[in-house]
């Protein structure tokens, strides 16, 4: 931890704000737009856009301030989490100015447009294309596992516009209206109940010139800020405050604030993955001894091994935050201690209530939780890049390993065989 994140003053300045600027009795949208104003929304972003150019280490300790303070925390979504860092990176200051403030009042929400049906692990080989036609672009194909898309107002695009490029160097990056013609998208239920993904189908749908983030030809560097912020802070948790959906089609704007944490509070499972952290970790603790499980061995070495996981991850964590001993591969690692994590959540969950882990009623009469975390525990080490992606890079980026055999990479796209 450096100096700077050492001091105890980020605490108490958002404490001492909130003190000034809580009320109970506003609006979600009263105050979302005062968390933004103050910068206190999304604090790692830099000052130009929104934020106070604070590092992740000093980030963090805001939001768990905020968390601990009882109010709503920032709009969450993939708007706040990948799209205001990729454009306050990558894009101009018209697009700076366009695109996060409404993301950091929660008017807009963001879903990811990246995946298709034959480009997941090898996404540089997707087929989405993007067309010029005057000072517009015509969108035209296929993603697929898009998070959120159901309730988004914006889709961060990776889509082909140079097809006789090689397949990393045709790629363009767009902020993609989803609210119009050409824009189909259908949710997808998944086994835990939710439909946190849908498929979406683009047929000419148009996103203006203004929107190309970067340049011609740049997505996929663009993409990879994207992704790397995406790893990271899937391995990285969350601060637990209470939260509110964002954008228009949600429209909870008109909602009371004091209403949401006291719904949050009361709330105990029922359709939501918890956080799996040491706050989970502590519950089912307490769930094995009242069951009278603690004695049990394999219980006790397999929370044991979950405990060191969280510490592991921990400690990787304020690594990375340390650029001296940063490897490029933090996040990656993370990203794959997350997925560890969820499957040992899993199997600790099922061991301590036994038979009573093959039924979804029976789970949640002994722990409301427990269903959840089970049935969620398989998504984790496939979205947002599967678990042998990231070694893949780990072996290849940080350690230096020969990459797959395959073609050239100099292959113009149209050249090479095509996923079926």
């Amino acid at each position: 931890m450096t100096v700077a994140e050492a001091v105890p003053e980020i605490e108490d300045l958002v404490r001492s704000w909130i003190e000034d600027n809580w009320d109970p009795n506003l609006t979600l949208g009263e105050w979302w737009q005062r968390l933004a104003d103050s910068g206190f929304a999304h604090p790692m972003l830099p000052t130009n856009a929104g934020g106070k150019g604070w590092s992740q280490g000093q980030h963090m300790r805001a939001m768990r301030a905020i968390a601990s303070a009882d109010v709503v925390g920032p709009p969450p979504g993939l708007g706040y989490m990948l799209a205001a860092p990729t454009i306050a990176e990558h894009g101009t200051a018209e697009q700076i100015e366009r695109y996060i403030p409404p993301i950091l009042n929660g008017r807009e929400a963001w879903c990811q447009l990246f995946s298709e049906p034959v480009a997941g692990s090898d996404l540089a080989g997707l087929q989405t294309r993007a067309t010029a036609d005057g000072d517009e672009w015509l969108i035209s194909g296929q993603k697929v596992w898009t998070s959120q898309g159901n309730y988004a107002d914006l889709g961060m695009l990776i889509a082909r516009t140079d097809p006789d490029l090689p397949k990393h160097r045709g790629l363009s990056y767009f902020a993609m209206p989803m609210l119009q013609d050409g824009v189909d998208v259908r949710p997808l239920r998944e086994m835990t109940g939710r439909t946190f993904f849908s498929e979406v189908f683009m047929d000419n749908a148009r996103v203006g010139s203004h929107a190309l983030i970067g340049q011609r030809g740049d997505g996929w560097r663009i993409a990879n800020t994207t992704l790397a912020v995406e790893r990271a802070s899937i391995g990285g948790g969350s601060a637990g405050f209470a939260m509110a959906v964002p954008g228009s089609r949600a429209d909870q704007f008109d909602r009371r604030v004091g209403d949401i944490v006291e719904r949050s509070k009361k709330k105990k499972g029922g359709g939501y993955a918890p956080g799996v952290g040491s706050k989970l970790f502590e519950r089912y603790r307490q769930l094995a001894q009242r069951l009278g499980r603690t004695a049990d061995p394999v219980l006790r070495q397999e929370m044991i091994v979950l405990y060191s996981l969280l510490q592991v991850n921990r400690l990787n964590i304020h690594r990375g935050r340390e650029r001296s001993q940063r490897t490029g591969g933090e996040g990656n690692i993370a990203k794959l201690m997350d997925s560890e994590i969820n499957r040992q959540f899993r199997d600790v969950s099922l061991r301590i209530i036994g038979a009573d882990g093959m039924l979804a009623a029976r789970s949640s009469q002994t722990d409301p939780t427990i269903a959840e975390v089970v049935l969620n525990a398989q998504g984790p080490p496939i979205y947002g890049g599967t678990d042998q992606i990231q070694r893949n890079i780990l072996g290849e980026r940080v350690l230096g390993l020969p990459k797959e055999p395959g073609p050239e990479k100099n292959t113009p796209f149209s050249q090479l065989p095509r996923n079926v």
